[in-house]
């Protein structure tokens, strides 16, 4: 929860005044309990997302995951319909299999972010990944960056903003 990437996208919302929450797995961190391989992750992000609905009265929800968190955030994109739109930040398709690929297909709005140097979430074999998708949907490749997108934070950032105005206005 506190690595370059989403600490960037994090700190770039903040600063424009947009609430977010961010939060370790079951097992990271300082979070109590036991990694799952993505079952119990999943029942982790749904419980955020009936936190934010039912005790923070949230009306929109737009999740942006990185790696990992991509593709267990965004497979709860069809949990309710208080959630418009996942931006989903090297989603490591070939890592997690297709039942995270097939989970997180949906007729909302989604954008794709993937460094051309990744080679956990195969920049090789995204176009493929992607082209599975439903529209609408929208992708930004970072030309130079790996999946750890060091020195490329900020850019990485303001495309999930980017992404995120066009959605709510």
């Amino acid at each position: 929860m506190y690595n370059n990437v989403v600490s960037g996208v994090f700190n770039k919302f903040t600063q424009n005044g947009i609430s977010c929450l961010r939060f370790n797995f079951r097992g990271v961190g300082n979070s109590s309990g036991n990694h799952t391989a993505g079952t119990g992750e999943l029942i982790d992000v749904k419980t955020c997302i009936d936190f934010l609905l039912n005790e923070k009265n949230v009306e929109k929800i737009v999740i942006c995951g990185y790696s990992y968190g991509a593709a267990i955030g965004c497979s709860a994109v069809n949990y309710s319909k208080d959630i418009i739109a996942f931006c989903a930040i090297s989603f490591p398709w070939d890592f997690m299999g297709l039942k995270y690929k097939e989970l997180s297909q949906s007729e909302k709005p989604k954008l794709f972010i993937q460094g051309n140097r990744d080679t956990l979430a195969i920049y090789e074999n995204f176009e493929n990944h992607y082209n599975f998708y439903l529209e609408p949907k929208q992708y930004r490749i970072i030309n130079g960056a790996d999946h750890f997108y060091i020195g490329f934070e900020q850019e990485v950032a303001e495309k999930a903003y980017e992404f995120y105005r066009s959605i709510i206005e």
